[in-house]
């Protein structure tokens, strides 16, 4: 008999203590080789801080590379959902291989918390949430400098993928709103070594400006082919540019470039009353510490605002569900939808059942670069 009262009162502590739980899986896609790489490697670099435990439950990150491969990050997903059974999947940090990936989590019904502006048409995002703002958001920032800037023409050379199409598409209604003419459009695979011809084709189109829309290392080459060619106006980038591989590659030649991004790149130079300062000194100060000044990069700051965002919503989840059922994926998901208004490194987010972009437009920050550094223009 005292036998039997000391067994069930082991499995009512371990109830208690929610020691029945399983661990918590997360599956996380990145491109660590390939053109994704410098943006793939911060990412992972900020992932290996990242809690063992969080509201006393075990957490795994299962880490794989996607080689910036959408047909590699597609079977990365159904290895997550099939073999590994995790309860969240985070990835791509590139947006064509995160959206190869789209259709995987969701027929899983496994949140995706995207590390890139992935679009997706209406209502198809239902398990699909975005740690980056949207191209519309920092286009908004892009769009509004060059009205100051008196800007009335403009080029565009871009990736010929989903994140330059994207950026064309959602920029373009902007810019006639501004009145600033598109007046030459040029495209290059992200594998491309050269982008000669499309620079002498809208160096002959002369505009005021010219947007870049190309991530990590590869952002520099389209600049530097403009400023051999002789191009003289001003030239924007994109938030997949706001690394520190652009100044690397591109040397002296990109100083004066503008660069669109969130803040957590320049947390030191944000007004003491922007909602996001302290966050992103944190993220910034504790990334640096392990990784050496002037280590920071745009992305690190999206996986420090993944575990933001797991710190909220898995006890959140846990008072709905176990870890490894599907009701505990739908009770992740409804979390997010959720969570209300969260501070992160790069803004303040506000997710909910109609919105899973979740930022505000007055979240991208405008950089110059100065001397090799970004400064908040």
């Amino acid at each position: 008999m005292n036998f039997k009262v000391k067994l069930l009162t082991a499995i009512v502590s371990s109830l208690v203590l929610g020691h029945a739980y399983a661990d918590i899986n997360i599956g996380v896609s990145l491109s660590l080789t390939g053109p994704g790489s410098g943006l793939g490697i911060p990412m992972q670099n900020q992932l290996k801080l990242f809690p063992k435990t969080i509201a006393g439950e075990k957490v795994n990150l299962i880490i794989m590379d996607d080689a910036t491969d959408p047909s590699k990050g597609a079977a990365n997903a159904r290895r997550f959902v099939t073999d590994d059974k995790v309860d969240l999947i985070i990835g791509s940090c590139v947006t064509t291989v995160a959206a190869s990936m789209v259709e995987v989590a969701s027929g899983a019904e496994t949140v995706q918390l995207a590390a890139s502006p992935v679009g997706v048409p209406a209502g198809k995002d239902k398990w699909l949430f975005r740690l980056p703002q949207s191209n519309t958001v920092m286009g908004y920032a892009v769009v509004e400098l060059m009205k100051k800037q008196n800007i009335k023409t403009l080029g565009f050379l871009g990736y010929s993928d989903a994140y330059g199409e994207q950026w064309l598409s959602e920029i373009t209604p902007m810019l006639d709103k501004a009145g600033i003419k598109m007046v030459g459009v040029e495209r290059f695979a992200r594998t491309d070594t050269s982008a000669t011809p499309q620079a002498l084709k809208l160096n002959l189109a002369n505009p005021d400006a010219i947007l870049v829309v190309a991530s990590g290392s590869g952002a520099a080459m389209p600049e530097l082919a403009l400023l051999e060619r002789g191009y003289k106006g001003k030239i924007y980038q994109t938030h997949a540019a706001a690394t520190q591989d652009l100044m690397r590659v591109g040397g002296k030649a990109v100083d004066g470039t503008y660069v669109v991004s969130g803040p957590a790149v320049i947390a030191e130079q944000l007004p003491e009353t922007h909602p996001s300062k302290k966050t992103a000194v944190a993220f910034v100060q504790g990334y640096e510490k392990v990784y050496g000044p002037g280590s920071r990069n745009q992305f690190a700051g999206h996986s420090y605002d993944a575990e933001i965002v797991m710190e909220k919503i898995i006890p959140m989840a846990l008072k709905k569900a176990k870890p490894g059922t599907p009701e505990f994926r739908n009770a992740l998901r409804v979390s997010l939808e959720t969570m209300g208004r969260t501070v992160f490194s790069h803004g303040v987010m506000n997710w909910s059942a109609t919105d899973h972009w979740g930022y505000t437009m007055e979240t991208g920050v405008m950089l110059k670069v100065v001397d090799g550094q970004f400064k908040v223009e």
